[in-house]
């Protein structure tokens, strides 16, 4: 069966800057893909591309789908190289749509019954620096209970001088996740676990980390770090960055990492296959937005959704994120209902493109 491809790239202005370890991100660079039947069905992908995660750059996506064609069958959608994991990723979702559409279900999970919760806590994401104070009160007023603070985006002796200012403003009972970007060697990470002891860190998310473009001896030393320090301090590391590669879960999991896995399901090339690996394991997973538009965040929520596994605050609480709301996802709340996803309007989201 053919089928007719088209896509649409985007470059979206962010509503508020987002400050990292990896520099300030100001606008959303990806594409949206588009696959149509001959019958009139039609399903919606993205290409939520991070080249500094190790993704393909936006630029990469779209050569890569201009080559493909407007027209192409399965094998032609299976044939896209591995290194293009994010274009996989969105035609897989958008042939999942046509077969759902074909099935005559709204999506490619089942509806809501046993295994699928009708909600799950969100974690609110604070911003780097003293910002952050200012955000806690009124999101504990809100209901979240899992904060989310973005460091090693400043002086490191500044930022862990706020640490007990930060967990200070925490309300009662709430968790507190710090996510570095892979900002810290092994010595400045071993500061920081030391100072999280004894105080209410969920966990440390990617404190060291190497792209591949760096070599495979850098690699090979972050990650020989990444395990040692999980091994020597009590509080709990996280892998996100480390997590985009095709079989970098497979190889984290065969090594034994200790730790959770936080998942950006828009990052893999076949979310699937990743997510059934951990389920296997029993390993502790969080779902996570790759700060995607509408159509991403409906494919990697659905996911989320149907994980049957421990079930820890989804890193969903990033919108209002675009200046178009068009392209946004669900509204940040301290939960979020399966019926909410449901109600994402992907379509508006690919509109508002044209």
């Amino acid at each position: 069966m053919l089928f007719r491809l088209a896509f649409r790239r985007y470059r979206l202005p962010l509503r508020t800057a987002v400050r990292t370890a990896h520099g300030v991100w100001t606008e959303r660079d990806g594409l949206l893909v588009r696959l149509e039947s001959d019958d009139g069905r039609s399903g919606l992908g993205e290409a939520a591309t991070i080249p500094w995660f190790g993704t393909e750059t936006a630029d990469e996506a779209e050569t890569a789908l201009r080559e493909l064609g407007p027209d192409v069958d399965d094998a032609r959608l299976s044939a896209v190289p591995l290194r293009f994991g994010c274009v996989r990723h969105a035609l897989a979702t958008a042939r999942a749509e046509l077969d759902a559409v074909a099935k005559g279900n709204d999506s490619d999970t089942p509806p809501p019954g046993a295994e699928t919760p009708p909600a799950l806590a969100v974690a609110a994401l604070l911003p780097a620096g003293r910002a952050a104070l200012a955000q806690i009160g009124p999101k504990a007023d809100a209901g979240f209970r899992t904060f989310k603070w973005k460091v090693g985006a400043g002086d490191l002796a500044d930022e862990l001088a706020l640490l007990d200012d930060v967990c200070a403003a925490l309300p009662d009972g709430a968790r507190l996740r710090l996510d570095a970007n892979g900002a810290w060697d092994r010595r400045q990470a071993e500061r920081w676990l030391e100072r999280c002891a004894e105080r209410p860190v969920e966990f440390v998310e990617q404190p060291c980390f190497a792209p591949r473009a760096q070599g495979e001896r850098a690699v090979r030393r972050a990650e020989d770090t990444l395990l040692g320090l999980a091994g020597d301090y009590p509080t709990p590391l996280a892998l996100d960055e480390s997590l985009v590669g095709d079989g970098d879960v497979e190889r984290w999991l065969a090594a034994g990492w200790p730790g959770v896995f936080v998942v950006k399901p828009s990052l893999l090339g076949d979310p699937a296959a990743a997510v059934a690996r951990l389920a296997k394991a029993k390993a502790p997973v969080v779902f996570s937005s790759a700060l995607e538009t509408a159509v991403g965040a409906r494919a990697a929520l659905r996911t989320a959704f149907a994980w049957t596994g421990e079930r820890r605050a989804l890193g969903f609480g990033v919108w209002p994120l675009f200046q178009d709301t068009r392209l946004d996802g669900p509204y940040a709340a301290p939960f979020l209902r399966v019926t909410d996803v449901e109600r994402i309007d992907a379509e508006a989201a690919w509109t508002a493109l044209d």
